[in-house]
C-alpha cells in the first residue's frame, strides 16, 4: 500500500491520515464544497475536490470517489465510518477498480450489514435474538400484522443501517402506523433503503458491544466490550470500557458469540457485534457494524493498540499481531461525543468563533485524547452529522476516568454555537452514571433534571456573564456619570436588569466572550455556557411575546421534508406542523399552543435557516 484515499471527512479522516503517515503511507483527502477549508484537507498528502454540499452530492457519490482515486494514483481506499463504509456495492466497486478496500469483503457486508440477514444467521447458529420480523414482505399490512403477533412494546428498525436513524419505539397501538411511515422515510433518506425489521423491545436494557478483528488467514479475536448505554435519539454520546455490568464469564460468552458470527461469513478486518443486555444478565444480538466504530479509541486506550494500523496491515495480507490469550486490558477508558446541539438535542450549524482544547497532559489530567477537526473560524455545515469530536480519558479506575474526563470538558472552550459540552460533564457526574447504573433510558429519565441543573448554573453566573459581555475585557469604564445605567439582558426567555455603574468601573471576570451578532453574545464563565441578548432597546415584552406566540420558527438550519399544517385549519398544542431534516435526522416541529393556522411560509423541499418563520397562526 503506497497511497490511501480516505473517503470521509472530519475527525475520522484526520485519525486515519495520522496513522497512515506514521506507517509511511501517503494519503488523499476528498472534500465537498462545504469542507474546502477543513483540517483533513490540509493534513493529507494530496486533496481532491468532489463538489456539492450535501452528502448525496459528494461523500455518497461512487463515481466522484473512484474518479478521485484514479486521478490521485491511490491504490487503497478507507471509508472511515458512516457514509459508504457499510455499502456492499461500493466495497465491490472499489475492488473492481483495482483498489484495496480497507474493510470486510462485500459479501460479508451484505450478510452482516443487514440487520435482517444478521439476525437470521445468528439464529441459525444459536446466538440469542429477540423475537421479531425480518421478512421480505415489506407492505404496511404485513408489518402491522407482524407487529400484532410480536406484541408491544415494539422497536422498528431500518434494516440497512444504524446510528439511530430509522428507529422508532412503539408502546401504544395508535403509534404503530405513523411510526412505520416515519421510520421508512428516514431510512430511505439515510440509507437509500426503506426496508424495516421489527423486534420486541426491551425497555430497560444496556447497549453493550464487542469489538472483533479478523485477518485473511482465518484468525479472529475479540478485543473486549464497550458499554454505550447513554444515548439520545438512539445515538450514543458516552462510551466506556470495560462495562460496569460485564464480568469475565459474561465477557467470554459475548465474545465467543461475536467471533463465531464473524467467522461464519469469513469476515476480514474490524467489526462490532452489538447486543442488548437485559437487567437479568441475558444478552441478545442487536446488529453488526461492518466497519470501524466511532468509539474505537476507548478500546485502543485499554489495549495500547492502534486499530487503524491493524486495519491497514490486515488489508495488506498480514496476520493478526496477537492471539486472544495474549491480549491485555489495563484500566478504564471513557469517551464522550461532542456535538453541535443544544440541551434539547436539536442540531445547530454555525461558526466556531473561539476554540481552546483542554490540556492533554499535566497534573491531574492523566492520559487524555481529543479526536476532532475543530478550529476557530470553522463553519459547521447543516449537511452532515452534528458530532464535532470525541474526548477520551483513560485512568487506572473508572472513578478516576470519570473525573479526568469531566474536568477536561470543564476546561474545553468552544464558543459560537451551542454544544453539548456541559450536558456531557453533568451526565458523567450524575450519581446514576457514577455508580455504573446508567441504562439506555438514562437520558429519557434524567434529561429534564439535568437541564434544570444547567439552567440553575447559568442563572448563578448570569450577572457576571452580562458584565463580561458588555464591558471591554480587562478594562474598566470610567465615565463621568455617577449614576447606574440599567442594562436589560435576555437569557433563556427571561429579562433581568443589571445596574451598570460606569463611573465606578467594573472589570470583566474570568470569562470568554464572543459576539454572535449585534447585541448577542456567547459567554463561557468557568465551565458554564450562556447565550445572552441585550434587550435594553427591544420592544416591550408583551408585544414581543404576542408575536412569538403566533409564530413557529425553525431553531436550526435544515431542509423541509413535510408540511402538515394547512391555512385555516385548527391545531392543538403538540400537533406536528412541519418536519425538518437537519444533520441527517428528521425533526417534528410542533404547535406551541392551540390555535388556527393563518399562513404557511415554507413548502416541502425548501432549505431553511435558523429562526426562519415557518407558520403563523392565531391563538385559540
Amino acid at each position: 500500500m503506497r497511497r490511501l484515499l480516505v473517503a470521509n471527512r472530519g475527525e475520522i479522516a484526520r485519525r486515519i491520515i495520522r496513522t497512515a503517515h506514521r506507517l509511511g503511507i501517503e494519503t488523499v483527502a476528498v472534500y465537498s464544497a462545504a469542507d474546502a477549508n477543513a483540517l483533513h484537507v490540509r493534513e493529507a498528502t494530496l486533496a481532491s475536490p468532489i463538489g456539492g454540499h450535501a452528502s448525496a452530492d459528494s461523500y455518497l457519490r461512487f463515481d466522484k470517489l473512484l474518479s478521485a482515486a484514479r486521478s490521485s494514483g491511490a491504490d487503497a481506499l478507507h471509508p472511515g465510518y458512516g457514509f459508504l463504509s457499510e455499502n456492499a456495492e461500493f466495497a465491490q466497486a472499489v475492488e473492481d477498480a483495482g483498489l484495496s478496500w480497507i474493510g470486510p469483503q462485500a459479501d460479508a457486508i451484505r450478510t452482516l450489514g443487514s440487520k435482517s440477514r444478521a439476525k437470521q444467521l445468528a439464529q441459525s447458529r444459536g446466538i440469542p435474538c429477540l423475537p421479531g420480523y425480518q421478512g421480505a414482505d415489506q407492505s404496511e399490512e404485513r408489518l402491522v400484522a407482524a407487529a400484532q403477533d410480536i406484541g408491544l412494546p415494539l422497536m422498528i428498525k431500518a434494516a440497512a443501517g444504524g446510528g439511530g436513524r430509522g428507529m422508532r419505539l412503539v408502546t401504544e397501538e395508535s403509534q404503530l402506523q405513523p411510526a412505520l411511515r416515519s421510520a421508512r422515510s428516514e431510512a430511505e433518506s439515510a440509507f437509500g433503503s426503506g426496508e424495516l425489521l421489527l423486534e420486541r423491545a426491551l425497555l430497560r436494557p444496556r447497549h453493550v458491544e464487542v469489538q472483533v478483528f479478523a485477518d485473511m488467514h482465518g484468525n479472529c479475536i475479540h478485543l473486549g466490550e464497550r458499554d454505550c448505554s447513554v444515548q439520545r435519539r438512539h445515538q450514543k454520546i458516552i462510551e466506556e470500557t470495560p462495562s460496569p455490568a460485564v464480568d469475565a464469564q459474561l465477557r467470554q460468552a459475548m465474545g465467543e458469540c461475536a467471533v463465531d458470527l464473524a467467522r461464519s461469513v469469513g469476515y476480514v478486518g474490524a467489526g462490532t457485534v452489538e447486543y442488548l443486555l437485559d437487567e437479568d444478565g441475558a444478552f441478545y444480538l442487536m446488529e453488526v457494524n461492518t466497519r470501524l466504530q466511532v468509539e474505537h479509541p476507548v478500546t485502543e486506550m485499554v489495549t495500547g493498540l492502534d486499530l487503524v494500523e491493524w486495519q491497514l496491515r490486515i488489508a495488506c495480507g498480514e496476520r493478526l499481531p496477537c492471539r486472544q490469550s495474549e491480549l491485555r486490558f489495563q484500566g478504564h477508558a471513557i469517551e464522550v461525543r461532542l456535538c453541535a446541539e443544544d440541551e434539547q438535542f436539536r442540531p445547530h450549524a454555525g461558526t466556531v468563533r473561539h476554540f481552546v482544547p483542554p490540556p492533554m497532559s499535566g497534573p491531574g489530567n492523566g492520559p487524555l485524547r481529543f479526536e476532532h477537526a475543530i478550529f476557530a473560524g470553522l463553519e459547521v455545515p447543516p449537511y452532515y452529522d452534528s458530532m464535532l469530536g470525541k474526548l477520551v480519558a483513560h485512568a487506572p479506575t473508572r472513578a478516576e476516568a470519570i473525573g479526568r474526563l469531566a474536568s477536561a470538558l470543564d476546561r474545553l472552550q468552544i464558543l459560537g454555537l451551542p454544544t453539548n459540552r456541559r450536558l456531557l460533564a453533568t451526565c458523567l457526574r450524575h450519581p446514576v452514571f457514577a455508580k455504573g447504573e446508567a441504562l439506555i433510558p438514562f437520558l429519557a429519565e434524567h434529561a429534564d433534571s439535568i437541564r434544570h441543573q444547567l439552567e440553575q448554573e447559568e442563572y448563578g453566573v448570569a450577572a457576571e456573564a452580562a458584565f463580561s459581555a458588555v464591558l471591554p475585557r480587562g478594562a474598566a469604564h470610567a465615565l463621568p456619570s455617577p449614576f447606574a445605567r440599567p442594562l436589560r439582558i435576555l437569557h433563556r426567555g427571561s429579562v433581568f436588569d443589571v445596574p451598570l455603574c460606569e463611573a465606578e468601573g467594573v472589570a470583566a471576570g474570568q470569562a470568554q466572550v464572543v459576539a454572535m451578532d449585534e447585541g448577542n453574545w456567547h459567554v463561557q464563565v468557568g465551565p458554564v455556557d450562556l447565550f445572552l441578548h441585550d434587550a435594553s432597546f427591544d420592544p416591550p415584552a408583551g408585544a414581543q411575546g404576542s408575536a412569538a406566540a403566533g409564530e413557529l420558527r425553525v431553531p436550526f438550519n435544515g431542509k423541509v421534508i413535510a408540511v402538515h399544517a394547512q391555512a385555516g385549519s385548527g391545531v392543538k398544542k403538540g400537533d406536528t406542523l412541519v418536519v425538518v431534516e437537519s444533520m441527517k435526522l428528521e425533526h417534528a416541529l410542533a404547535a406551541p399552543r392551540d390555535g388556527t393556522v393563518r399562513s404557511l411560509h415554507v413548502e416541502a423541499g425548501q432549505q431553511v435557516a435558523s429562526l426562519q418563520l415557518l407558520v403563523t397562526f392565531e391563538a385559540a
